[in-house]
């Protein structure tokens, strides 16, 4: 009797759109911990395929539509969840508010241990998007594996096919960023603001900056 009063204690204050989360997305035994906390201004707009957390369940390990980033009114910014496909998180998150998640019917997004997501950011996964453990992504940065429309020639072949995105452990990247199908970006990487990936860059450790984008400095480390 008392642990069924903790545990609807527990559901008395924790909103809705929380409760809800956790209950569509995983058993029982693992929703009751509510490792999901789902801010009340995100908008749940498709809440279809599969969760997987891959990682011991603690209380709130991973946040959606939280934060406070002092260039935005976290109060009127509201986070979107359209998920069709897979989505698996190898630990603790964070998706930062304002930011919108959207995986296809056919997508994968592979979201490593201490994922940060600031705010005001998207990522669209109609293939596979991966990411390493400890990465950061500033605020708005747009990621997409898809042209979401396709591109076909005479004889009606695909001329801009999805392709996967790659994304090594311990990754930043800056402000209003642009990553596309094809990028991969090595461990210990960052990538500076306002930068355009869509190919496989070579080499850990670096900064990749300026238009084109290229390596301006070697074997650098950043603090997160």
């Amino acid at each position: 009797m008392k642990n069924q009063h903790s545990i609807l204690k527990s559901i008395w204050r924790t909103n809705l759109k929380t409760i809800y989360f956790n209950f569509k997305y995983l058993p029982w035994q693992q929703a009751i911990r509510f490792p999901f906390w789902i801010s009340s201004n995100t908008y749940l707009r498709k809440t279809k395929g599969t969760i997987t957390i891959n990682a011991p369940l603690s209380n709130g390990m991973i946040s959606i539509g939280y934060g406070d980033i002092g260039i935005f009114d976290n109060k009127k910014s509201r986070s979107i969840w359209d998920v069709a496909g897979k989505v698996v998180f190898e630990g603790a998150a964070e998706i930062g508010h304002g930011s919108k998640i959207s995986v296809g019917a056919s997508g994968e997004l592979f979201l490593g241990d201490k994922f940060a997501l600031t705010a005001e950011s998207t990522i669209i996964a109609y293939k596979k998007i991966v990411f390493g453990n400890n990465c950061l992504l500033s605020w708005d940065i747009l990621l997409m594996d898809t042209d979401l429309h396709s591109i076909k020639n005479a004889d009606a072949e695909i001329l801009n096919p999805d392709a996967e995105i790659i994304i090594g452990n311990s990754v930043w990247i800056g402000c209003r960023s642009l990553i596309l199908k094809g990028a991969v970006i090595p461990d210990g990487s960052v990538i500076a603001a306002n930068s355009f990936v869509n190919k496989k860059l070579s080499g850990p450790n670096q900064l990749f900056g300026k238009q084109p984008l290229s390596s301006i400095a070697q074997n650098i480390f950043w603090q997160q």
